[in-house]
Order: structure tokens, then C-alpha cells, then sequence
């Protein structure tokens, strides 16, 4: 079995936004994951290429470009992927209530 889209979310539970304890899947800022077999990838293990959708709580937020480095740089780390593309989007914008009930708990918005 190859990797998943939950294998993708599970990884990246281990980025957080650097302004708020909570990861950004829990914050809700993970719109999409693709993953897809990568014919042309070198190498012995079956590898997959990931396309991620992503936002951030505002468009103003200082740290995007940090937020989408550490994406990239956990992804790096897992042996099944061969590319990574992640994409900053605005449409539909995010909100709180995207958020999950645990990420909201450990807000105090709950």
C-alpha cells in the first residue's frame, strides 16, 4: 500500500503556526492533499508526488512563507514522496470554524 492522504495529514500535524500552539491541520489551514504515483521518480521504493492546497488565517500573516517552508521541509522527510507542490490559496477563505474541536479547546474558543 503506498502513501496516503492521511499518511500527508499525519506528517503534517508536526507543523505549526509559529504565532498560535495549535498545528495547521487542527487550525484548518490544510485545504487539499493530492497524492499521485511519480512514474518518472528514481529510486527502488514506489514514490508519489504531493500537491497540497494551504491558507493562512489572514493574508497578512508574517509567517506564510516560514508556515510553507516547514511544509515542505517535513514532507522532505518522508522517503515515499518525490516532489512536493504547495500552493497558498485564499478562496474560500479560511475561518474558525474550520478549525477542529481539540485545536479550538486548546484555543479557549470553545
Amino acid at each position: 500500500m503506498g502513501l496516503t492522504e492521511e499518511d500527508v495529514l499525519t506528517a503534517l500535524r508536526d507543523v505549526y503556526d509559529p504565532e498560535l500552539p495549535v498545528n495547521i491541520v487542527d487550525l484548518g489551514l490544510v485545504y487539499r492533499v493530492a497524492v499521485a504515483p511519480d512514474p518518472d521518480a528514481p529510486g527502488m521504493v514506489p514514490r508519489q508526488k504531493v500537491e497540497i492546497d494551504i491558507t493562512m488565517t489572514s493574508r497578512g500573516c508574517p509567517s506564510h512563507e516560514r508556515i510553507i517552508e516547514q511544509v515542505r521541509n517535513r514532507l522532505a522527510g518522508l522517503r515515499e514522496i518525490s516532489a512536493t507542490a504547495v500552493n497558498l490559496v485564499w478562496e474560500p477563505a479560511w475561518h474558525p470554524e474550520r478549525t477542529s474541536a481539540a485545536a479550538r479547546q486548546q484555543l479557549g474558543i470553545e
